[in-house]
């Protein structure tokens, strides 16, 4: 496709109208979408013998430019339809083949069915309750629509206590309905206590909602474990005993754990239980999963308050009592290396057969 050099005259239609011819005559040849590309800014571009032309405009006396621009604005409109043309036509060819290449003969017989899975979510959940099954402990269920009472009066949340506001919790309308969205599976503790009394050992997995955006991290709905055991005699040691023998069933023999003092409205004394890193084994000052400190944190745990037990009916001079929560969503991240929640939630079945029907 050679270049033409030569200028041409915008007052001279003979050779307006060869320029024009040629400049169809490319858009026509054209073999591809690139290809017209190309020859569209051979033809109509900066440097192109037509741009030129336009140009020269401006260096008309004032009685000439009139009919000039009358010239190149006929040759621009044929050249420019003849270009829009051609790409129509390559764009339904290119379409043409695409379908060609992809078409599927939906009769043709066949016996291949995608496996499903089980969310491995749900299983984590299932294997957590095996656990404390196995320990003879309960497992509870209760209402993911909750009392405000039961959500947050009867587990020593004062009435200004910031996890009750919007930023943290879904209220149900109207206002003063008194409902919400279970924050925590707590209440379903509260509920046993309250039904059942003392002594019990109880775990309740479930989901909760909280007003979180969801990332990489974070999720406004996401699953817990709590546990609640009310005893006499029960101690600090007890409730250590417990959550390392869950850290091994999730982790591995030999989990290394330590407990570190932290506040909950509902415990006292309260602790935050942290697992020694998976990705460096608190060797790594610039690990990116510890920060550097060589523990991840895991969930909260404490001995429960006299108060809750004084408001679920249970006498706290005679029974004691500790409790603990996990999220299951961080215990998958740390068992399977789940780097992004999007992934837990976006419904996609080849992130569930990871796991196949157990893990």
């Amino acid at each position: 496709m050679p270049f033409v050099s030569e200028p041409v005259s915008p007052l001279d239609p003979a050779a307006l109208q060869a320029v024009s011819d040629a400049a169809v005559a490319a858009a026509a040849a054209a073999v591809s979408l690139a290809d017209l590309a190309a020859r569209r800014r051979q033809w109509t571009g900066d440097q192109s013998l037509i741009a030129q032309a336009n140009r020269a405009i401006k260096d008309l006396p004032g009685p000439d430019r009139a009919q000039a621009g009358k010239n190149m604005g006929a040759v621009k409109r044929r050249v420019n339809e003849a270009f829009e043309t051609r790409r129509g036509e390559l764009e339904e060819a290119a379409a043409s083949d695409k379908l060609s290449q992809e078409k599927v003969d939906v009769t043709w017989p066949t016996d291949r069915r995608p496996p499903g899975a089980r969310h491995p979510l749900e299983l984590l959940q299932e294997k957590i309750a095996d656990v404390f099954t196995a320990m003879g402990w309960t497992i509870a269920e209760g209402p993911e629509l909750e009392a405000e009472w039961l959500n947050f009066d009867a587990l020593n949340f004062g009435p200004d206590h910031p996890a009750r506001q919007m930023q943290d919790t879904f209220f149900v309308d109207p206002p003063g309905s008194g409902l919400v969205l279970r924050t925590h599976t707590s209440p379903v503790q509260a509920r046993v206590l309250l039904s059942q009394g003392a002594p019990c050992y109880v775990a309740v997995p479930g989901k909760v909602f909280r007003t979180d955006e969801l990332d990489a991290t974070h999720t406004p709905v996401f699953h817990q474990v709590e546990g609640l055991a009310v005893d006499k005699r029960l101690t600090m040691a007890d409730l250590r005993g417990t959550l390392d023998h869950l850290a091994d069933a999730m982790f591995g023999g030999g989990a290394t754990t330590r407990l570190r003092p932290s506040f909950f409205p509902f415990t006292e004394p309260s602790a935050e239980m942290d697992l020694a890193c998976f990705a460096c084994g608190g060797r790594d000052p610039e690990c990116r999963t510890c920060g550097g400190s060589g523990w991840i944190e895991w969930g909260g745990c404490g001995m429960v308050d006299p108060n809750v037990l004084v408001a679920c009916g249970v006498d706290p001079t005679e029974y004691q009592g500790f409790a603990f929560g996990m999220g299951i969503e961080r215990t998958l991240m740390f068992r399977a290396g789940v780097q992004d929640m999007h992934d837990m939630v976006e419904g996609d079945a080849r992130f569930s057969r990871n796991y196949g029907v157990g893990i």
